[in-house]
């Protein structure tokens, strides 16, 4: 009696060891199939991320393309206009070189028919004609010469009587006259030209205090 209770105990133990062992088995075998899951799973990810990093590659590759053919053609822009400017420069010095020449040789017309008259007039003196022809000579060659500088724009500044400018004239003496208002040019001693409004030449004048 006794023998047959311990060895069924016995056979119940047996049972219960092969149990144990099936479950640490399955177990085993489900962790090794959740870690190859786990695995396949990282896998799939670090592919995916090299796939994202790869779309990112190239697309930097497209937009540094954009950028370098941009740079390529602001860089041309900026020659062509630095070369348009150079060019302008050249050009507009050559246009000042040609007007200064055409205002000076228009000048220079205008006063080769006083030379003609001061030779003229020289001759005269020499051939023994009377003071009053040389005369009658130089006032023709001051009023041609006073035409030339007309023709030229060329104004003369008028000075006495009127009040003391700066900008016109140049003092070069003020004296006590009570005959005269205050600050009033009563003498001209050099005569101020100007072309519209830009002074050539200030008078030079005595001032009344």
């Amino acid at each position: 009696m006794t023998n047959g209770r311990e060895n069924k105990s016995n056979m119940m133990k047996n049972k219960k060891n092969e149990d144990k062992k099936n479950d640490e088995k399955i177990s085993k075998e489900m962790n090794e199939k959740v870690t190859n899951i786990d695995e396949n799973e990282e896998n799939v990810e670090v592919e995916g991320n090299k796939a994202n990093v790869a779309d990112k590659v190239s697309s930097l590759k497209v937009e540094l393309d954009v950028k370098t053919k941009k740079c390529d053609e602001y860089y041309n822009m900026l020659q062509r206009t630095v070369a348009e400017f150079d060019n302008y420069k050249k050009r507009t010095a050559k246009e000042k070189e040609t007007i200064y020449q055409d205002a000076l040789s228009d000048a220079v017309l205008a006063m080769l028919p006083v030379v003609d008259n001061f030779e003229r007039a020289v001759k005269t003196t020499e051939s023994g004609a009377d003071m009053a022809s040389f005369k009658e000579g130089m006032d023709l060659v001051y009023r041609q010469l006073k035409d030339s500088l007309k023709s030229l724009g060329v104004e003369e500044i008028v000075s006495v009587g009127d009040k003391f400018d700066p900008q016109l004239h140049n003092a070069i003496r003020h004296i006590e006259d009570e005959a005269h208002d205050e600050n009033t040019v009563i003498e001209e001693f050099q005569k101020g030209y100007k072309i519209q409004d830009k002074v050539i030449r200030h008078s030079m004048v005595i001032v009344a205090n």
